[in-house]
């Protein structure tokens, strides 16, 4: 395709990083915007396209921004229940589609929303951040390779004041978010996890802590994936110092990595460290909006598929069934 007509589904906040990396890429259009109401469209076309020669059109009604538009693909960043509906009705109207993470929240929903995208042949991406980073890139060729000797065990922690700062918006709200800070901000080092060792899920024991909130703030789990690989995993939304880092353990050394976004890395082979590890950037993608934008255009493959929100989705409901029976929870196979 010679120029990518793009829509935006949700306009909130977060479509503002979208909307100035799309400014940056040549033969892009955003040609619709779709929100619930058109105050809070026009409210965004105030604060990021003011520049913008020509506005996009605005919609409150998706089914019609579709027919009317034909996007070629639309980026959705709705609140997190809604995903499935959204992606699946975008995917039906012939859409490409990028889906910010979650991809849904219940794993039926997962596959099938794999199926649809399958059925329809059209290119469905979750919007994870660290695939793209050219360390995770390198992190997974470690792993695939064996230069390490087998991934053994996973741990990790992520850090952050989620709880203050979503008081009294949706993410707080069970019938939207699905979940709290492990759905929200937490999942940035799910993702990480799922992604790299990129396996179904076996089982989970996990404990909550609602904070006194309708959701999760923090959580800790352990998980144990198919194809053997142990993890533990500490998510803390009450801490007012963010963080993220992971440690991948194998055989005959380990990794560190910065797991919230990828942007910093230690090796160590057999007991020493690996000062420079052989990293380009050419290894990585500038962002996930621009690996999305290069899949359409046939420049590149993508980074992330639904089956990395199966697996994601395999976690979630294991470990919210976990911290609601106190057992372990096994995944069921499909």
């Amino acid at each position: 395709m010679s120029t990518v007509k793009i829509a935006f589904l949700g306009c909130g906040g977060f479509m503002k990083n979208h909307t100035q990396r799309l400014q940056q890429i040549a033969n892009v259009q955003l040609a619709a915007l779709c929100d619930v109401t058109t105050d809070q469209v026009e409210k965004f076309i105030e604060n990021n396209l003011q520049d913008m020669p020509q506005k996009p059109a605005i919609f409150t009604d998706a089914a019609q921004m579709y027919a009317q538009i034909k996007p070629d693909a639309v980026f959705i960043a709705t609140p997190h229940t809604l995903h499935y509906q959204h992606a699946a009705q975008a995917l039906k109207a012939g859409c490409h589609v990028y889906l910010e993470k979650p991809m849904v929240t219940n794993l039926d929903d997962a596959y099938c929303l794999a199926e649809i995208a399958q059925q329809t042949g059209k290119t469905l991406v979750i919007g994870y951040n660290s695939p793209c980073s050219p360390e995770f890139a390198y992190l997974q060729s470690v792993i695939q390779s064996g230069e390490l000797g087998k991934l053994e065990m996973v741990t990790g922690y992520i850090t952050q004041n989620w709880r203050e700062l979503t008081v009294g918006l949706w993410r707080q709200k069970p019938e939207l978010s699905g979940g709290g800070m492990a759905y929200d901000s937490g999942a940035h080092l799910l993702n990480s996890l799922c992604w790299s060792v990129a396996s179904d899920v076996d089982s989970v024991f996990a404990w909550v802590d609602n904070h006194g909130t309708p959701v999760d703030i923090n959580s800790v789990f352990v998980i144990k994936f198919a194809n053997g690989v142990m993890a533990s995993i500490t998510v803390n939304g009450n801490c007012h110092a963010n963080h993220g880092p992971m440690c991948y353990m194998f055989e005959n050394g380990r990794i560190e990595i910065d797991g919230w976004a990828g942007t910093w890395i230690k090796m160590y082979k057999h007991g020493q460290e690996i000062k420079y590890p052989p990293i380009t950037d050419d290894m990585g993608h500038e962002s996930p909006t621009h690996n999305f934008i290069d899949t359409l255009t046939g420049k590149t493959q993508p980074r992330t598929n639904p089956q990395n929100g199966i697996i994601q989705s395999q976690l979630m409901d294991a470990i919210y069934e976990s911290a609601k029976t106190g057992m372990p929870a096994k995944v069921p196979r499909r």
